[in-house]
């Protein structure tokens, strides 16, 4: 078996833990290898010694945002990722640093499911192209006042919405901005997605729940400045007036490794703090 780890080495901790795993992992006859700049650090093969087919799963070090940085650089590999959190818990990166050694003694011994979650693609019509796996948000950038968003689904017209912006998510994405904007929690295996106005202007503009396979057209309609299109605020496109930006599924989804000793609800409830308990 081979994994790739991707660790901060900058970070003390994060070095001193990646050595450790590295070790843990060797010993276990797992080949071990990782980013150039961090290989020899760790004492392993270089990421691009390795065929990419060959490379069985990915180890993430850090955060939800660090898993999303590296399903973007690395999306050719199209391998399962799991996700160690170096800091608060995460919603994807949910294994915490006092459980790594036993969760990665679990992924050894085949104690895990590989989730498939819903990715989606943008594209405009000037040929820019981009995918998210939590989100992709039309918001009004540096227009001071709320602009006007025409939404088509599978070509028919839904609404025009004026508000600060549109976020289209995941289910993966459901609990991050658009949960924050008002959006519903999307049980992350369901094959869906949610439409979700930022801050409108009508109340009764709410939150759309839509199927995967559905495609949303995004219209720019003011006649103002440019708008900001973001996936996974890590891309950044601009829309024109008039400009009709295409949402649709992606054919390759995002494959997150979940352990059997971790549930995503036990996951949930620590992670927005709820406190309701059993009776």
């Amino acid at each position: 078996m081979i994994i790739a780890l991707f660790p901060n080495t900058t970070k003390k901790q994060s070095k001193n833990l990646a050595i450790g795993i590295v070790e843990f992992l060797t010993l276990r006859g797992i080949t071990v290898i990782s980013e150039e700049e961090e290989a020899s650090t760790l004492n392993v093969k270089s990421l691009s010694s390795v065929d990419p087919k060959e490379i069985d799963l990915m180890i993430s070090m850090g955060g939800d945002g660090t898993m999303l940085k590296l399903a973007h650089k690395y999306s050719h590999l199209d391998v399962p990722m799991l996700g160690i959190n170096l800091g608060h818990l995460g919603f994807m990166a949910d294994v915490p640093i006092s459980d790594i050694y036993p969760s990665l003694q679990d992924l050894i011994d085949g104690s895990y499911r590989v989730h498939e979650r819903v990715v989606i693609q943008g594209e405009a019509l000037h040929s820019e192209h981009c995918f998210a796996i939590n989100d992709i948000v039309v918001h009004r950038a540096k227009n001071p006042s709320l602009v006007e968003i025409a939404i088509h689904i599978d070509g028919t017209y839904l609404n025009t919405f004026e508000a600060d912006g549109i976020i289209i998510a995941t289910p993966n994405g459901s609990t991050a901005y658009s949960l924050a904007a008002g959006g519903p929690i999307i049980s992350p295996d369901l094959e869906a997605l949610v439409l979700t106005p930022i801050s409108p202007h009508t109340i009764s503009n709410r939150p759309i729940v839509l199927t995967a396979n559905q495609e949303i057209q995004i219209q720019y309609l003011s006649d103002y400045d440019p708008v900001e299109v973001r996936a996974d605020g890590l891309t950044s496109h601009e829309l024109q007036t008039g400009d009709v930006f295409r949402i649709t599924r992606r054919p390759q989804n995002f494959k997150l490794i979940s352990l059997k000793r971790r549930d995503y609800f036990s996951t949930l409830r620590t992670k927005l703090g709820w406190s309701g308990k059993l009776r």
